[in-house]
Formats: C-alpha cells, sequence, structure tokens
C-alpha cells in the first residue's frame, strides 16, 4: 500500500510543479483582447468605441456561468457577427482570466 501512496505523491507533486507554467497569463489576455476583440467588444476601462452589438467583456465578467470552457466554445462556434478569430489554448485561457479579471 505504501507504493500507491508514494506514486500518489509523485502523481500530486508532478502537478503542483506543472501547473505555474500553464497558469493563464492576464496581461497576455489584455493584449490579445486589445488585438483581437477591441473593434467590436468593449475590453477594458477607458475604450470609447465599440459596436453596441458586441457586450463588454465586463458584463462577461459579471455572467455566472462565464470560464475558459465557455469562451473556447464561444470562439471555435462563433456567431455570424463574430470573425473567425484562431487561438491556441494557453491563449484562450489567458484571454478568459483577463475577461474575469474585470468583475
Amino acid at each position: 500500500m505504501s507504493g500507491i501512496f508514494r506514486l500518489i505523491a509523485v502523481v500530486y507533486g508532478g502537478l503542483a510543479m506543472i501547473t505555474p507554467a500553464v497558469a493563464a497569463d492576464v496581461l497576455n489576455g489584455k493584449d490579445i483582447a486589445q488585438r483581437w476583440c477591441a473593434s467590436c467588444h468593449v475590453v477594458g476601462k477607458g475604450q470609447t468605441s465599440a459596436t453596441d452589438q458586441a457586450p463588454p467583456f465586463a458584463y462577461l465578467a459579471r455572467s455566472p456561468d462565464f470560464n475558459q470552457n465557455k469562451l473556447a466554445f464561444l470562439l471555435l462556434l462563433p456567431h455570424p457577427n463574430m470573425p473567425s478569430v484562431s487561438l491556441n489554448r494557453a491563449e484562450v485561457a489567458d484571454l478568459a482570466d483577463y475577461i474575469r479579471s474585470l468583475k
């Protein structure tokens, strides 16, 4: 039995060491938002122009069901008025964390 506990400890220890490397980067998310999203969405404080057809990111941040998975789904299956945006998983995580930071 102690071998199983040792294995579990090694796996959890390994995951703990990986976590910071894959942690989302809010500043990169902000850069992505400004580059890809700001022409339609209000992506931050002080932005003065956007379309009234796209929800502000602060509104998305307050949605109780908003998370990285929902954002990824929205980006994979965009609505007709939204251009195709090609982001990798890390960029989606960064963008989601930036949006959540606007609560």
